[in-house]
């Protein structure tokens, strides 16, 4: 029997080799019940570059709770202007197999919004 996170692993697979052939970097989302996480990672894959997620002190600040899609919007504006400060502007977004709706979309919205090429 498949769980929940292996079938989503499994539909991540293709999306992420297909970023690896390219040689991109990637814009990576992870989202839970409670929060949404995004990290940029370079090309080989090795290297976190940066990384900016709903618990993060000071967006914990300004929200009620992490697991919304104003979180995500922040979450997505955070982690553009931090990957523009590093140099990077443009990436491949990495959905990690969630649908590319709700809080996923609102974060790659709000990371496009704020600057970021994908």
């Amino acid at each position: 029997m498949i769980n929940k996170k292996q079938a989503r692993m499994r539909r991540a697979r293709p999306t992420r080799a297909k970023i690896a052939e390219l040689r991109a970097v990637r814009l990576s989302v992870f989202r839970s019940n409670t929060h949404i996480y995004a990290q940029v990672i370079d090309a080989s894959g090795a290297k976190v570059i940066v990384a900016a997620s709903s618990i993060d002190a000071d967006l914990r600040a300004q929200l009620k709770s992490g697991a919304t899609v104003e979180a995500a919007q922040l979450v997505g504006k955070r982690i553009a202007e931090k990957a523009k400060e590093k140099g990077v502007s443009t990436v491949a977004f990495d959905r990690s197999g969630f649908r590319y709706h709700g809080r996923i979309k609102a974060l790659a919205d709000a990371a496009r919004e704020a600057g970021l090429q994908f």
